[in-house]
């Protein structure tokens, strides 16, 4: 992964057992593997998952309609979205390669056209629905879905709107991942498991 690549080259000599991880670089980031200052007390709370502010995105919360339980967080303005889901994994990573299949049927199965790309963390799922308007006209609703595999988690991310027809003009979106951080946790969960979110009392509440 690009945030955790291990450098080939050292200014000092040491064994193995010596060698110390490099500092990530960009997010999203593990609550215990941050970088030197960063703020992570500033950071909105949501159980596992930690959230920076921006001006001009708006935080809504996606809660379950059966068991009435926060499900995701979705990052909107006017020109787009952005979905985050955060996934228990196995120690040595890898779920989101075996994810994409799965996704790829769904979208056939629900009549989505479907294509495939590879981005700057892997392979990346994109899908275009028809659907109805509010107006009752029929659109088209583009989705581009990838996956960041942490240490014992996976960061699901889908892309709605400009972000997802126009991926190499989306730069904004790009960054809001340096403001993420996944909290695992230590207990055993298992894989492929939602990991919990909390509701902050402000947040504001809608349907998937």
């Amino acid at each position: 992964m690009r945030f955790r690549s291990r450098s080939s080259e050292s200014t000092t000599a040491q064994t193995p057992a010596e060698a110390v991880e490099p500092e990530p670089t960009s997010g999203p980031y593990d609550i215990d593997a941050l970088p030197s200052g960063y703020p992570a007390e500033q950071m909105l709370d949501l159980g596992s998952v930690l959230l920076a502010p921006l001006e001009g995105v708006e935080l809504q919360i996606q809660v379950d309609e059966a068991s009435g339980q926060p499900a995701a967080m979705l990052l909107a303005n006017p020109e787009g979205a952005v979905e985050l889901r955060a996934f228990a994994a196995p120690r040595g990573g890898g779920l989101w390669a075996e994810v994409v299949p799965a996704l790829r049927d769904d979208v056939i199965a629900n009549g989505g056209l479907l294509a495939d790309s590879e981005g700057p963390w892997g392979p990346e799922v994109h899908a275009t629905f028809t659907v109805t308007t509010p107006d009752g006209q029929t659109g088209t609703q583009h989705t581009r879905m990838i996956g960041i595999d942490g240490p014992r988690w996976m960061l699901r991310v889908t892309y709605l709107g400009k972000p997802a027809v126009e991926p190499h003009d989306a730069q904004m979106w790009h960054e809001l991942l340096d403001r993420v951080v996944v909290r695992r946790g230590t207990h055993a969960i298992p894989k492929g498991e939602a990991l919990p979110l909390i509701l902050p009392a402000d947040a504001r509440q809608v349907n998937p």
